[in-house]
């Protein structure tokens, strides 16, 4: 029984942030969504040194954590540190689709996580990101 919980309530978790980056985005279309979501995840994981990416994830629902982690190799060093190859990274996630915007997407992303977490581990979460891209948060 609190299995069955656990996991409506991480599979609920996930739609909510589904559905609130298809609000920010005014996007219709859901698959489109989780593919630039889980796209820029594994953008944020892999700019990150690894105790940093560890911290990122730590603040996503369990399924969303699991996706973030995926493929991930912790031993590599951190790469897409510029902003161009960060959005490249993103884009890459919808197979450079000219509809979208990889950087609104990355804006948007990360405001998830402004309105998700406390303030002071939102300011954590930013200056463990590359300067490059701070300003990606919202202020």
């Amino acid at each position: 029984m609190c299995v069955s919980r656990d996991l409506n309530s991480t599979l609920q978790a996930t739609q909510n942030w589904i559905s609130d980056l298809m609000w920010r985005l005014r996007w219709q279309n859901r698959e489109q969504v989780y593919h630039v979501l889980i796209a820029t995840l594994h953008a944020l994981r892999d700019c990150l040194d690894r105790d940093e990416a560890v911290y990122m994830g730590a603040q996503l629902p369990v399924l969303l954590r699991g996706y973030y982690y995926e493929g991930w190799n912790p031993s590599r060093r951190p790469k897409g540190r510029n902003r161009n190859s960060f959005l490249d990274r993103i884009h890459d996630g919808v197979h450079h689709d000219p509809a979208v915007d990889p950087e609104e997407v990355a804006r948007s992303v990360l405001a998830q996580f402004v309105d998700r977490l406390p303030a002071a581990e939102v300011e954590d979460a930013k200056a463990a990101t590359p300067s490059a891209l701070h300003d990606l948060w919202p202020v």
